[in-house]
């Protein structure tokens, strides 16, 4: 037995609905690697669930698989607003949520997040970042100050196949993206911020009091 299979063994399975959308993603889309996963997605189920939040903010949906998770532990009477930029995928995205039984839970945006984050009037107690890599310090930037004091910040594929660790490290825009956004986190003092190594790296951000 592998490492992998060990863990997966020995952690609670994903939910029907979970398990619906991933190979709805697979049939459906010719970007399935994008999917969270069981992973990623059990990691932020278990998140939310500690973390309680009554706003959630999600800026790159794919087909809903990370909003179900992130929804887990949404408070009663919570709300998310996930925001995606491909409305192709939006029977899929809704689908999911209903299989979940999330549906009124969720505030679903199409378009590009730099433009509806700044009319969002809402404070948010967890944001999730996983859009356009090439963007993620202008994401930073946008949702710090929507964000409460003691809430959280998380941001998917912070090592990007392991690109940022390269010497020299690769001049694309997506790798350069990434790159200044942990250069960005690491050096706030208005923050304190854990990468965690899984999958392709999870930054754990906690804006201070």
């Amino acid at each position: 037995m592998t490492e992998k299979e060990y863990l997966k063994t020995h952690s609670t399975p994903a939910s029907e609905a979970l398990q619906w959308l991933e190979r709805q993603t697979h049939l459906r889309t010719n970007h399935a690697r994008m999917l969270s996963g069981h992973e990623v997605g059990s990691l932020l189920a278990m998140i939310s669930r500690l973390a309680r939040p009554a706003n959630i903010l999600e800026l790159g949906v794919f087909t809903g698989y990370s909003t179900i998770c992130l929804a887990e532990g949404l408070a009663e009477g919570g709300t998310i607003h996930a925001i995606e930029i491909n409305d192709e995928l939006e029977d899929l995205i809704r689908e999911g949520y209903g299989k979940a039984g999330i549906d009124g839970k969720v505030q679903l945006h199409f378009g590009d997040a730099k433009e509806i984050i700044p009319t969002l009037d809402c404070r948010f107690d967890l944001v999730y970042i996983d859009a356009n890599k090439r963007e993620y310090p202008d994401y930073y930037n946008l949702v710090f100050d929507k964000v409460v004091p003691g809430g959280l910040i998380l941001a998917d594929n912070v090592l990007w196949d392991g690109k940022v660790l390269q010497e020299p490290m690769p001049q694309d825009a997506q790798t350069r993206g990434i790159a200044a956004f942990n250069d960005m986190v690491a050096a706030d003092p208005r923050v304190e911020v854990f990468i965690l190594p899984v999958r392709d790296g999870l930054s754990v951000i906690r804006k201070l009091a």
